[in-house]
């Protein structure tokens, strides 16, 4: 079968039979079951072969159905789409680039398009030069709007539509992308990949990139419950669809404590993009730090173009506002970052302030930064915005909610490789990390283990002696280290290359003084005003030179004054500025000894809880509150603990040399003072409850900033009046947000209390390294709650030895940690040898088979055993039948939880089985197994036992109606069981109403 043939460049025809099905053309392959196509080939036979070639191609029509494909000219195409053309082509100036530059257009082609007046009228014409010039030129036109596919996406399914493939032809003929979409998103690429590709100044001295010293950290998604949705395994995860529980949510979340890294997260997300290694289609990202719009004035207003183009990237070339335009009409394609949302301090009143709706209009910078949070402008675009634990934001507005957990001990590993090349340092910052627990616990915060790391690094080249703190090191000390590596760059040069055989800490501050008190009042200052951020002004009346800043305290801000030097600069970290401006607390000789207590009065103030952003519902008790809004207090309650340590009897003789003996005295007395009594004033007024276990209190927020002061101040006496001052016999701290450093201060004061205390830290991140910490409290403890924690084995193996020893655990929750087999032999240790042990908790862990039979052996050993909860684990068939050996005749388990194990039929008989010789068992749930109808007659023996059970689960399983039928019939036989809850299996609503009269049988 031969085809027709048609060319236009050699005008020739050929055809040989009527069953001809193609027709060939140099450009592009176009269905031709439609009416248009059939048409414009006639047109093209009519014009290049005379009226034969067209009665051939109709006698061709009878064939029509089985032709595939059909060849027509792009010239045709133009004018047969000519319309659509010019409604959707909306960037003309790299269609008119590549034309000129290919010889298919002259200057003077181009000169007439532009003198064209609309942009409509300019297409036309650009459509009516390219016609003129030919086949060729059309098909480099619509190649161009093929090739530049970010430019012409209104174009694209055009091209679908006509189904078109470049010619081998065209597809060597070069395309230079000029469009200003383009070029901008080149820029935008260009200056986010300078900005990021380092990693800001911790000392300017120094550039690390980014990539060099980059360590992941744990990223755990939450719900709007803040409950876990598990755990995020790559940056190219936090701008994806999973995890989101709220599609019409406009932000991304992530929320950590301070230096958990939250800011280098998004500075890696933001070189992944420039580097084209982020897996978005995203075209546009731009980036700002929630600071920034605290250095506006009152009066100052801008539009959503002025926030973009002025304050972020300016475009280039594009005098016809395309770029603007595309944003607002394909928001999808834009992703913002906005960091530190709770660094933003506002004196204006926003109740009043209208919402800004028009992408035109001027307002406030920050009613505009609002209004893009909660999707009133450029709604359908990313937001990811970052702030630290504790600011809570509405639900309505979250897409998604990512908690930063700091490093694993896998992250702790990379990291230390990647910060010391040596071996040699390798071992030996692993050999003393291990040492101490507490240690290992602060390094698990990014920002405390480069502090540590630094801080190693640079003494242990000054130092033969150096070694990282092997006693209980504070958060105070850490800084301190901080502060003696930036002031020993004071000191002159070595003569010679030998290191210095001692470290004298008191002399390298001495010798630092000026300038350490000098950034100590900027900071002090800056932190009264409210403000993160200081002007060369401000930073010469504190007495600081030239000279002083590249000390380390200090790193600029991007913008630069009218020489070219950095206009204004921040503190190295705000927990750095907290640092200083309690250095600056206890330097200062003028004020009064109470002045030190300043923060103190301002943190105790009670405010009401606020959400933000949106709508402002934001009120307080307070006229401060109202002229700040979104003031948090943290970096205030950093300053108070810092005060705590530097005053605290460890560091008096370094400060005994910075300030007068008597004065230090006078001070650590009034803060010992304030403390007891603040302390003695808290725990009276927590709230309480009398239960089951005695007197329970739940702790406020402030009872752990109370337990890190206490720490920081080493004071005995504090801890000792602290521990007797709890009066209740169990105390919940569950999302207290204690991270495993917090675990020595609540260790501190626990361990001089003398009588026994049932605790609850569920839902912390307290990790293995806080286990590790709490080890001397363990035998105290009647109740231990640790579900959802982070915690693996190793815990495991320190509460089985803690927990065995003492034998006065009531209460063990593990549920929902990283615990195995290994884990689960040890915790059927801690079953079998504690006596008083009744409440077992260890559902969603990693527990297989193996696990299940050594859980199910300790539990038949044990006589005191009453709740056991397995859910969500894996046991399986082969785990069923283990506990169901372990139940019959169990003289104590009344509730036992196997939901979501895996267990089949098979198991399900075998437990029903075993059941009728067990009278104790009360609840008993198997939801989300795989129970059929086999398992059924069973179950059904089990209910007619009489057995003493009231409460049988069987939501999610797979029976049917026949097996339902087994269940009621015998449920007439039985009068101790008050339900079973059924929902969930393979009945449809009609076969529900089969069992209405049998109300213990429920589906709803």
């Amino acid at each position: 079968m031969t085809p027709i043939m048609a060319s236009h460049k050699n005008s020739t025809f050929t055809s040989s039979s009527c069953s001809t099905d193609v027709v060939t053309n140099s450009t592009l392959v176009v269905p031709v079951t439609s009416a248009w196509s059939w048409f414009l080939l006639k047109v093209n036979c009519l014009q290049h072969f005379g009226v034969e070639a067209v009665l051939r191609c109709d006698c061709c029509v009878i064939n029509m159905v089985q032709m595939e494909e059909a060849k027509v000219s792009c010239l045709s195409l133009l004018t047969y789409h000519r319309e659509l053309l010019v409604s959707r082509l909306r960037s003309i100036q790299c269609i008119l680039d590549n034309l000129l530059a290919g010889g298919f257009l002259c200057e003077e082609d181009v000169e007439i398009v532009q003198r064209t007046v609309t942009k409509t009228d300019q297409v036309r014409k650009i459509l009516e030069l390219v016609q003129c010039k030919g086949e060729e030129a059309c098909e480099y036109f619509i190649f161009i709007i093929y090739n530049v596919h970010d430019a012409y996406i209104d174009l694209q399914p055009w091209l679908k539509e006509i189904n078109y493939q470049p010619s081998k032809e065209v597809t060597v003929m070069k395309v230079v992308n000029t469009d200003p979409i383009s070029r901008y998103c080149a820029k935008l690429r260009h200056d986010m990949n300078r900005d990021t590709s380092f990693i800001m100044s911790y000392g300017q001295k120094e550039e690390t990139r980014l990539e060099d010293l980059y360590t992941d950290t744990v990223m755990e998604v939450l719900n709007n419950c803040n409950e876990s949705l598990g755990f995020l395994e790559s940056l190219d995860q936090l701008l994806g669809d999973n995890s989101v529980f709220n599609p019409q949510g406009e932000i991304i979340y992530v929320m950590g404590d301070a230096g958990v890294g939250k800011s280098i997260l998004l500075q890696k997300l933001q070189n992944l993009w420039s580097q084209k290694e982020l897996q978005t289609d995203t075209i546009f990202f731009f980036k700002f730090r929630c600071r920034m719009f605290s250095l506006f004035k009152d009066t100052d207003q801008i539009s959503l173009r002025d926030l973009l183009f002025k304050h972020s990237c300016y475009p280039d070339h594009d005098p016809d506002n395309e770029i603007f335009d595309y944003i607002l009409r394909f928001p999808e394609k834009v992703v913002f970052t906005f960091d530190g949302y709770d660094e933003i301090q506002e004196h204006v009143d926003l109740m009043n302030v209208p919402e800004v709706v028009s992408p035109e209009d001027k307002a406030s910078p920050l009613q505009l930064l609002i209004s893009l949070l909660c999707g009133k402008l450029l709604k359908g675009s990313k937001k990811v915005l970052t702030a630290r634990t504790g600011i809570e934001i509405q639900s309505t507005v979250i897409r998604k909610k990512v908690m930063l957990r700091g490093f694993s001990p896998a992250h702790l590993k990379v990291y230390i490789d990647l910060h010391f090349k040596e071996q040699e340092h390798r071992d030996l910052v692993s050999v003393q990390l291990n040492a101490s627990p507490y240690l290992c616990g602060l390094c698990s915060t990014p920002l405390f283990c480069w502090i540590v790391f630094k801080s190693f690094r640079h003494l242990h080249t000054m130092h033969d002696s150096f070694h990282l703190p092997d006693t209980c090191v504070t958060l105070t000390n850490i800084f301190l280290l901080l502060s003696e590596v930036f002031l020993s760059r004071l000191a002159s040069p070595a003569p010679s290359l030998l290191k210095k055989s001692t470290r004298c800490t008191s002399e390298t501050f001495t010798a630092g003084l000026r300038p350490l008190a000098a950034f100590a009042k900027l900071a002090l200052q800056s932190m009264e005003r409210g403000s993160f951020i200081c002007n060369q002004e401000e930073i010469s009346a504190c007495g600081l030179t030239e000279e002083d800043l590249p000390l380390g305290f200090l790193r600029p801000v991007s913008e630069i004054d009218a020489n070219g030097s950095p206009a204004t600069f921040e503190f190295l970290h705000v927990t750095l500025q907290s640092f200083l401006a309690a250095f600056a607390l206890v330097l200062d000789e003028q004020a009064a000894p109470s002045s030190i207590l300043k923060f103190f009065t301002e943190c105790s103030r009670k405010r009401q809880q606020f959400c933000l952003p949106v709508d402002f519902c934001i009120s307080s008790s307070s006229r401060s509150s109202e002229k700040k809004p979104f003031a948090p207090n943290e970096h205030l309650q950093f300053t108070n603990l810092f005060l705590c340590g530097l005053l605290s009897k460890i560091n008096t003789g370094l400060m005994g040399h910075l300030l007068s003996p008597v004065l230090l005295r006078k001070k650590q007395a009034l803060l010992k003072s304030y403390l007891s009594t603040s302390v003695r004033s808290h725990l009276q007024g927590l709230p309480h409850h009398s239960a089951s276990d005695g007197k329970v209190v739940h702790v406020l927020s402030n009872f752990l900033w109370m337990l890190r002061c206490i720490f920081e101040t080493g004071s005995k006496d504090i801890a000792q009046m602290t521990a007797k001052g709890i009066t209740a016999e169990f105390i919940k701290l569950g999302y207290c947000n204690i991270y495993s450093g917090d675990c020595t201060a609540l260790n501190f004061v626990l361990q001089h209390r003398k009588k026994l205390l049932g605790v609850d830290m569920d839902n912390n991140n307290i990790s293995d390294y806080g286990v590790m910490q709490l080890k001397p409290s363990f035998c105290k403890m009647t109740v231990v709650r640790l579900c959802v924690n982070h915690l693996s084995d190793s815990s495991i193996e320190i509460l089985a030895e803690e927990l065995c020893k003492h034998k006065v655990v009531k209460t063990l929750g593990l549920y929902n940690n990283h615990i195995t087999d290994a884990g689960a032999k040890l915790v059927a240790q801690i079953i079998e040898e504690c006596p008083k042990l009744r409440n077992v908790k260890i559902g969603n862990n990693k527990i297989t088979s193996v696990g299940g039979r050594y859980l199910a052996n300790a539990i038949q050993k044990s006589t005191s055993i009453f709740d056991v909860g397995m859910w969500g684990n894996s046991i399986g068939d082969e785990g069923a039948e283990d506990f169901a050996q372990a139940l019959r005749n169990h003289p104590s388990l009344t509730n036992l939880s196997l939901s979501a194990n895996g267990i089949t039929s098979k198991g399900g008989k075998c437990l029903a089985e075993a059941l009728k010789e067990n009278k104790v068992l009360r609840i008993f749930w198997l939801v989300q197994n795989e129970l059929t109808d086999v398992s059924a007659p069973h179950f059904a023996e089990l209910i007619k036992a009489n057995t003493g059970l009231s409460h049988l689960w069987l939501i999610g399983n797979q029976f049917t109606v026949d097996g339902m039928r087994h269940l009621a019939e015998a449920l007439t036989h039985n009068t101790e069981l008050k339900e079973i809850c059924a929902k969930g299996n393979q009945l449809s609503e009609e076969e529900e109403k089969e069992f209405q009269s049998e109300k213990r049988l429920r589906f709803h």
